[in-house]
């Protein structure tokens, strides 16, 4: 069985170098690690886990939950926050809540009983008060939870100010903005408030039409798009609340003889992979995913040392134009 030593021997560093590269102390540079990371491989070393968290007070787990791991936003920020996480010594315990409460908190019961080291909610179906008991580094996605526990999110507001603005530029006189339930805990319900103000400013008529239930439901979204083309025939613009939504907004329209873009255009919310599948492709507000899942992961890492850290982490989108407008 390798042991540490020839670890140390076979990437040509000393044993205090893999010791640190192992507990993730001092600065350590990213060559350095994957050069300490490749020997391990290679001679199959497994560090025994439950000795070091022990002799550290740490494990060097991170567990991360979120509401459905099948939705494709949610499975590129898993990978992101995977890949940056595992980069700095960290290992992921990853949970699907499906937005059930009571799911939740058995989840932040076994985290803490696994003893991680801090928890990145993209899941928050819980009261406040719950979440300050949780006594750990934590990181929340796209919800103000407290003064006291970091948030990040993308610009929603300017998001849905550009993809509104968008669609007024190119000619729409009546627009809907689609999603999902309108949680108003949600820091994505700016996309809303963005919409309407910019609709308002520029004379445009518009209409708004939710899902009735608060969550990641993809036939009640075709449903939503159906029910929209049905009860507002003349509608010619619409921004959806995320690149799914507007992937099911773009088949109705298919399905119902509508041409996209020359009779209504669409505009959708996320930048996932997958849009360019859709033809035509998807013009989206793009979110900085892999930015994100990285600064979730900083974030705790930083809790964990102890250093003070932003508790607002807003993000940059950007509108990439595609064939759908």
């Amino acid at each position: 069985m390798p042991t540490i030593k020839d670890v140390a021997l076979q990437a040509g560093v000393s044993v205090t170098t893999v010791s640190r590269v192992l507990n993730n102390r001092g600065y350590l540079s990213e060559e350095l690690k994957k050069k300490v990371y490749s020997a391990m491989e290679q001679l199959n070393y497994r560090p025994n886990e439950l000795a070091r968290s022990l002799s550290r007070s740490r494990s060097n787990l991170i567990g991360l939950i979120i509401p459905h791991a099948g939705h494709p936003f949610f499975g590129e920020l898993i990978s992101h926050i995977e890949e940056h996480a595992y980069l700095h010594g960290y290992r992921l315990l990853l949970c699907n809540s499906r937005l059930n409460g009571q799911k939740e908190a058995e989840y932040i019961d076994m985290l803490r009983a696994s003893r991680v080291d801090g928890i990145i909610l993209g899941s928050h179906t819980l009261e406040v008060e719950d979440y300050r008991q949780i006594h750990l580094p934590v990181v929340t996605f796209d919800r103000r939870i407290s003064d006291e526990i970091p948030y990040i999110c993308s610009d929603n507001y300017k998001g849905g100010e550009l993809a509104t603005a968008l669609l007024a530029d190119k000619g729409c006189r009546k627009i809907a903005h689609i999603g999902g339930h309108p949680h108003p805990d949600l820091l994505a319900l700016k996309r809303l408030d963005a919409f309407e103000e910019i609709a308002g400013r520029r004379g445009l008529q518009h209409v708004e039409m939710h899902t009735d239930l608060h969550g990641f439901d993809f036939p009640e979204y075709e449903r939503l798009a159906e029910r929209l083309l049905e009860e507002h025939p003349d509608v010619d613009g619409i921004f959806a609340s995320s690149d799914i939504i507007a992937a099911y907004a773009l088949k109705a329209c298919l399905a119902s003889g509508r041409r996209v873009p020359r009779d209504i255009k669409i505009v959708g919310y996320d930048g996932i992979s997958l849009r360019g599948l859709f033809s035509p492709d998807l013009t989206t507000v793009s979110q900085p995913i892999a930015e994100m899942g990285q600064r979730a992961v900083d974030l705790i890492m930083a809790q964990v040392r102890g250093d003070a850290v932003p508790m607002e982490n807003i993000l940059p989108v950007t509108l990439v134009q595609g064939g759908t407008t």
